[in-house]
C-alpha cells in the first residue's frame, strides 16, 4: 500500500470534481473498490461520490461495507452512507456486516440498526 500515491490519487479527483464531475466520479469509484488503498482513503473517495454520482457512491460504499479485510468502523461508517442513497444497498452493507463474525460486537450492533431501519423504509 502506497499512501503518498493513495493520497495523490484522491486529491486528484478533488481537483477533478470541480472541472469535470463525472472523470472524478470514475476516479472516486475507483479508489473505493481498490482493496490496494488503505481504508480511510477508500471511504473517503466514497464519501466525495454522493453529490457528483449517487449511484456510484452507493456501489463504492457497498463495496467497502462488504468487504471482510476493511477495518469495523470504517465498514460501518460506508453503510451508513447508503440508507439516503440506496435503501436495498444500506440493507445489504448491514447484513454484511453483521452476519461476520470477525467484526467487534459494537460495530455489528449498530449495523443490526441499520438493517432493521433499511427493513423498516
Amino acid at each position: 500500500m502506497d499512501y503518498d500515491c493513495d493520497e495523490d490519487r484522491l486529491t486528484t479527483a478533488e481537483q477533478l470534481a470541480a472541472h469535470d464531475p463525472r472523470a472524478a466520479a470514475e476516479v472516486c469509484l475507483a479508489i473505493a473498490r481498490d482493496g490496494g488503498v488503505g481504508d480511510e482513503v477508500r471511504l473517503s473517495a466514497a464519501e466525495l461520490l454522493p453529490p457528483l454520482d449517487p449511484r456510484a457512491a452507493a456501489k463504492a460504499a457497498l463495496a467497502i461495507a462488504s468487504d471482510g479485510g476493511v477495518g469495523d468502523e470504517v465498514r460501518l461508517s460506508a453503510a451508513e452512507l447508503l440508507p439516503a442513497l440506496d435503501p436495498r444497498a444500506a440493507a445489504q452493507a448491514a447484513l454484511a456486516i453483521t452476519s461476520d463474525g470477525g467484526v467487534g460486537d459494537e460495530v455489528r450492533l449498530s449495523a443490526a440498526e441499520l438493517l432493521s431501519a433499511a427493513v423498516a423504509r
